[in-house]
């Protein structure tokens, strides 16, 4: 998955999914913007990318996800390791 930081400050905006890859099997499409990452508020990219690198590979973590359309969801999905 790639994302850059959301517009408004609030998140991290998802510009492309990798399939296979855990956000694709998560549900996640183009345009939708990650709030939360195992109950961690996103403010940007970065965030995220921080909270991936400290999960731990093979545990499920939950997604906070506003959609384009502006419904949010909560998602699951289980990290992988980052080659």
């Amino acid at each position: 998955m790639e994302a850059v930081d959301a517009p408004d400050g609030g998140g991290a905006l998802v510009v492309g999914v990798h399939i296979p890859g855990p956000g694709h099997t998560a549900g996640l499409v183009r345009g939708d913007t990650l709030i939360a990452f195992g109950g961690a508020r996103l403010g940007s990219a970065a965030d995220l990318a921080r909270a991936v690198s400290a999960a731990d590979p093979g545990t499920t973590v939950t997604l906070g996800v506003r959609h384009a359309n502006g419904d949010h969801q909560q998602l699951s999905t289980v990290p992988g390791v980052v080659t």
